[in-house]
């Protein structure tokens, strides 16, 4: 069990250039709307495509507020914004005070249940101990909260990319500057 003090609140640098999102606001439809048409205009992308992206960042952040996400950051890695795009997904899974697993175990637990084709470890952050799990294009950090209170979970996705690029490495240098406030 962790004695240390719970945190109010934390900090991530991540680049000027993705988009945020916050979840916490009603106003996060209109916000993730205004992305989608910020990165659609001027292209020559069909309206269906641009439909089908909107619908897919709007299900993935509606899925995400169901299950405590706060923030949803977002940056286009194709040219002509035809894909879907790079995203950080940040969500709050608060446990009783005192409950939540420690890191080495959950990671056991998510090895069991994810198989043994995904790479799942327990890596140190400046914010802490976290539990980091990658698959050829996600890339999810459970980091640890002081005062046993549960895990903040970065979720960060690279469809084009995938984990093992610039973008990837990108993501775990975001991961990295988490720190509590």
């Amino acid at each position: 069990m962790s004695t240390a003090a719970p945190p109010s609140d934390y900090r991530l640098l991540v680049p000027r250039d993705w988009f945020r999102v916050d979840l916490t606001h009603e106003r996060w439809r209109r916000q993730l709307k205004t992305f989608v048409d910020r990165e659609s205009a001027g292209s020559s992308v069909p309206p269906e495509i641009t439909r089908g992206i909107w619908t897919t960042l709007r299900n993935t952040a509606e899925n995400g507020v169901r299950q405590g996400a706060l923030e949803f950051f977002l940056r286009t890695e194709s040219p002509d914004g035809s894909a879907v795009p790079a995203s950080l997904l940040i969500s709050l899974t608060p446990t009783a005070h005192g409950l939540a697993p420690p890191p080495h175990q959950f990671a056991e637990t998510l090895t069991r249940r994810r198989g043994p084709d995904i790479e799942v470890d327990v890596v140190v952050l400046a914010a802490g101990e976290a539990v980091r799990v990658v698959t050829e294009t996600t890339l999810d950090f459970h980091v640890h909260m002081p005062g046993g209170i549960g895990y903040l979970l970065l979720t960060f996705s690279t469809p084009l990319s995938g984990t093992k690029s610039p973008m990837g490495h990108l993501c775990d240098a975001i991961a990295h500057s988490l720190r509590w406030v």
